[in-house]
C-alpha cells in the first residue's frame, strides 16, 4: 500500500487542503531525513516526517498509512507529533517580540521600561 506525500499530510491533517500540502512540498518546507520531498514521493512507515510552519519545523513519526480524511481523534493512530518543546517556545517568544514595538517618536525606553522588557522576554 502506497500513497503520496500530499495527499498524506491533507489525510492526518496537517494542511488544510491537499493542495496547500503540494505547495508545501514544491517550496521545501516538507522533509524526511534532512531531504525535501516532491509532493508525489510515497510515505512509509515508520519515517519522521519534518513540516516547516514559521517560525517552529513541526516533527512527525508515520505510524500507518491512510487514504481518506478522517476525524482528528481517528488520526492518532496513523501519526504521532514528536515535536520538541523548543519549537513550541519559539513561537511564543515571537509572539511576545511582536507586542514590544515602540512607537517612533516616544524617546529612550527608561530603566524601568527595558526592566519589564526583560523580564516578559525570560531575562531577570
Amino acid at each position: 500500500m502506497e500513497i503520496r506525500m500530499d495527499k498524506f499530510l491533507w489525510a492526518v491533517r496537517i494542511f488544510k487542503t491537499r493542495t496547500l500540502a503540494a505547495e508545501a512540498c514544491d517550496k521545501g518546507q516538507v522533509s524526511i531525513e534532512g531531504v525535501s520531498v516532491k509532493s508525489s514521493r510515497h510515505v512509509k512507515v515508520g519515517e519522521t516526517i519534518f513540516v516547516r510552519k514559521n517560525p517552529m519545523m513541526l516533527s512527525y513519526n508515520v505510524l500507518g498509512l491512510l487514504h481518506t480524511r478522517l476525524s482528528a481523534e481517528k488520526v492518532k493512530e496513523f501519526i504521532v507529533e514528536i515535536t520538541p518543546e523548543e519549537e513550541y517556545k519559539k513561537v511564543e517568544m515571537s509572539y511576545l517580540q511582536k507586542n514590544f514595538v515602540r512607537d517612533r517618536g516616544t524617546g529612550r525606553p527608561t530603566k524601568r521600561d527595558r526592566r519589564d522588557t526583560d523580564k516578559v522576554q525570560g531575562g531577570i
